[in-house]
């Protein structure tokens, strides 16, 4: 089975949606909502080590307290950094990101025990929200995957088309993420569990770039290319800059 963002049309009987522009501190809100949704399961363990350091005395008890407190702590700072590149401005307007950068963001946060990350690119610099595609990118792909896989980011020479492939068993993405990625919700509107895809497409749209989403078993692929023919972009998709 294969979705491409591009080319799929709506069934006949039933009306596209109307492309959704969302209003910048609507989607500045819901994007805070996401970032700290992303950091405060760990926040509350490092919390919640701390406590049990005051309280206990048993040696066995604080030293597992002390471990949670590492551990929670690595995760928030791999989420931060992560969140920093894939949603904040980092540098100066117009300013370009090191692709190495981007690298060490996502392994802090994707690679792990489950989940093998490999990287196919040169390190070369980009336009900040090209760098925001491939980490939003990434984040979709990721949770194609949740029982692990691996996950393998390409990017040619010149950073002018990438593609992000997740495969594992039963890859698949959310029905709703191919609505969100084209800024069309079937419901109208967007919420902070959509708006992470939802903003992945804003920022396709904004660098000049088509996202085509393809599934086939245990594999699901997202590619960015070069816009064939420049579209006006909808009020409020400057807010992704």
């Amino acid at each position: 089975m294969t979705d491409a963002l591009k080319t799929d049309a709506a069934p006949e009987s039933l009306p596209t949606p109307a492309m959704l522009a969302l209003e910048p501190l609507d989607l500045a809100a819901l994007l805070c909502s996401r970032v700290c949704h992303d950091v405060i399961s760990p926040v509350g363990a490092i919390v919640n080590g701390l406590e049990v350091l005051e309280d206990e005395k048993d040696a066995d008890m604080r030293a597992f307290a002390l471990d949670l407190i590492k551990k929670s702590a690595r995760t928030a700072s791999a989420r931060l950094q992560f969140c920093r590149l894939a949603f904040g401005a980092a540098g100066s307007a117009g300013a370009a990101i090191d692709t190495g950068d981007a690298e060490n963001v996502a392994r802090g946060l994707i690679g792990d025990d489950r989940t093998k990350l490999e990287w196919n690119a040169p390190r070369i610099l980009l336009p900040k929200n090209k760098v925001k595609l491939i980490l939003n990118m990434c984040l979709i792909a990721a949770a194609a995957i949740p029982r692990g896989g691996v996950l393998t980011v390409n990017i040619d020479s010149e950073g002018n088309a990438f593609s992000v492939t997740s495969t594992g068993v039963n890859a698949r993405v959310a029905a709703h993420v191919p609505a969100l990625l084209e800024g069309r919700p079937e419901t109208g509107n967007v919420d902070a569990h959509g708006i992470q895809a939802f903003y992945t497409g804003l920022v396709a749209r904004d660098s000049g770039l088509d996202l085509t989403l393809t599934t086939e078993t245990e594999k699901v692929s997202l590619a960015a290319t070069a816009r064939a023919t420049q579209n006006e972009a909808p009020t409020g998709e400057s807010a992704a800059a």
